[in-house]
C-alpha cells in the first residue's frame, strides 16, 4: 500500500511538477494528457495533464490539471491517494473509509487499466483509491 499526495492544478500542472522536480532533484514521470481520455474536453484544454507524477528519493507526488468545469478553490486542490496491489484490499479499505462520508466516484474499472474511486471521508478529507489491473 502506497500513500501519496495528489495535487490538482488550474492548468499549470506540468510547469509546477517541473519546478518541484528541479527543487528536489527528481524526475517527472508518467505524464498522461486529456487527449488520451474519452472525456469531452474543450480543444484548448486537451494538452493539459490528466495525470502525472514527480519522483524524488523514495517519494512521489501525483498531480493533474483540473477539468475546465471544476474550478480550483484554495483548499480543495489536493487529495490523499492510496495505491493498493490487490482489488479485494482496495474494495475493503475504500468501503471502510467511506463509512459516514460521501462517495464522489464509486470504485470502477477505468479506461487506463486501473480500478479507481474517490470519496470524501466523514472528517472532510478527500481520498483517491487505485489498483492497477494489468
Amino acid at each position: 500500500m502506497i500513500l501519496q499526495p495528489h495535487i490538482i492544478f488550474n492548468g499549470n500542472c506540468e510547469e509546477a511538477l517541473n519546478f518541484y522536480a528541479s527543487c528536489f532533484d527528481g524526475e517527472v514521470t508518467a505524464i498522461r494528457r486529456y487527449t488520451e481520455s474519452p472525456l469531452e474536453i474543450p480543444q484548448e484544454y486537451q494538452s493539459k495533464v490528466m495525470h502525472a507524477e514527480v519522483h524524488f528519493e523514495n517519494n512521489c507526488i501525483a498531480a493533474c490539471d483540473s477539468p475546465p468545469e471544476t474550478p480550483i478553490v484554495d483548499g480543495n486542490n489536493f487529495s490523499l491517494m492510496i495505491t493498493l496491489m490487490e482489488v479485494f484490499v482496495l474494495d475493503t479499505v475504500f468501503n471502510k473509509i467511506a463509512q459516514g462520508g460521501t462517495v464522489t466516484m464509486p470504485l470502477q474499472d477505468t479506461f487506463w487499466g486501473a480500478r479507481f474511486g474517490m470519496l470524501t471521508d466523514k472528517f472532510g478529507i478527500k481520498w483517491m483509491f487505485s489498483c492497477d489491473l494489468n
